[in-house]
């Protein structure tokens, strides 16, 4: 049983590698260069139509006839042709109803493999074949971006997804935040040999064009082994970098990929200036420090009488008590104007209303005109 097992799985096996065989001659002709003939090819059908393409195939295959015909052949070595007799010999010895059962397999998975077998033409009345089938896709795209109520709108996703961002960032403070307060250091004060202030720019771990960029800030004053005519031309040096109102000089870089490459940068142009200023072949005594870059902002000042002190507060205490005092006397007296009474005097003696009253215009012989104008009246003539 297990030879004649063995005699179908040769048979298969050598019928699968000529179906090989010819897909690859099909698909070399389907690759051909455009033209304008038909392609011929020996032991390929050439078809007519889309209905006819299809790739007619031999006899149906049978093991024992399949063995028969490759003990004929004369390129067989020994061992082969050996193998091939004990395969047919088995063959031979199975019993009819496995052979017929073997068949019918044999039958069915040709059937099913027939579309595979299949030349796919392509369809020659559209437009550039777009309506073509792409066969190298995985999944099919045709109505995948049809709603179908079974899902939540693109609104609602973008919901969901602002909400996982939210649990994400507390689920880093709850549990991950807490960890860092192993590595936290107590704050040092710089020294008087940390004179640079370096300044960095972060976006919270994204890419950003600007977070390459470093600035560092110094005072000239700070640089104890520079004398003061050094300091100055320290500050000549500099140029429109130099703040006179701070008194700091301000420098950036962002012209290298990294804040670690700038930052160096810094560092040795600022060496660069220090040698140059502690440099005795010139001073730069003769030239005088330029600050028409800079725009100096004016401070108010007030003068000092306007300050509250406690004299001051007290004067103004003393002068209200005073003009308090003086009202209570005109009240007494009755010399205190009350501008209420005034009014409502005023609105009852009438006089409002004869200020308020409007004159009627009227025309000649003592009658009102119109909308209050006057003149005289004149009647054309037809």
């Amino acid at each position: 049983m297990a030879s004649s097992a063995n005699a179908l799985r040769l048979g298969l096996r050598t019928c699968s590698r000529q179906t090989q065989t010819s897909n690859l001659r099909i698909a070399a002709i389907q690759r051909r260069a455009l033209s304008a003939t038909a392609t011929r090819c020996e032991g390929v059908p050439v078809p007519k139509r889309e209905d006819d393409a299809k790739l007619e195939f031999t006899r149906p295959y049978n093991p024992g006839e399949f063995l028969s015909e490759k003990l004929r052949s004369d390129d067989l070595q020994d061992w082969e042709r050996e193998r091939y007799e004990r395969a047919l010999t088995s063959w031979e010895q199975t019993p009819d109803d496995l052979k017929r059962g073997w068949s019918t397999m044999i039958r069915d998975i040709e059937q099913a493999a027939a579309p595979l077998r299949r030349v796919v033409m392509p369809r020659r009345s559209t437009f550039w074949y777009e309506e073509e089938k792409d066969t190298d896709l995985i999944t099919n795209e045709d109505g995948e971006d049809d709603f179908h109520e079974n899902d939540i709108m693109s609104l609602g996703h973008g919901k969901l997804e602002e909400h996982r961002e939210f649990r994400e960032y507390a689920r880093i403070a709850v549990w991950e935040m807490p960890l860092l307060s192993k590595y936290a250091k107590p704050f040092v004060p710089p020294t008087g040999e940390e004179v640079l202030r370096f300044r960095y720019t972060t976006y919270m771990g994204e890419f950003h064009p600007a977070d390459r960029k470093v600035v560092v800030e110094f005072c000239p004053k700070d640089l104890r082994d520079l004398s003061e005519v050094q300091q100055r031309k320290l500050m000549k040096l500099a140029g429109p970098r130099y703040n006179p109102e701070k008194d700091i000089i301000k420098m950036s870089c962002e012209k290298f990929e990294h804040q670690a490459q700038n930052k160096r940068y810094l560092g040795d142009l600022i060496e660069k200036m220090i040698a140059a200023a502690k440099d005795p072949k010139d001073t730069f005594e003769d030239i005088p420090l330029d600050t028409r870059h800079h725009t100096f902002t004016k401070k108010i000042s007030f003068p000092k009488e306007w300050l509250l002190t406690e004299e001051r507060k007290k004067e103004l205490e003393a002068a209200r008590q005073q003009a308090l005092l003086k009202d209570a006397e005109k009240v007494v007296q009755g010399a205190l104007v009350d501008g209420a009474d005034v009014v409502k005097q005023y609105l009852e003696s009438g006089a409002a209303e004869a200020l308020h009253a409007v004159p009627v215009m009227a025309g000649r012989g003592g009658k009102a005109l119109p909308g209050g104008k006057g003149g005289k009246m004149h009647r054309s003539k037809r």
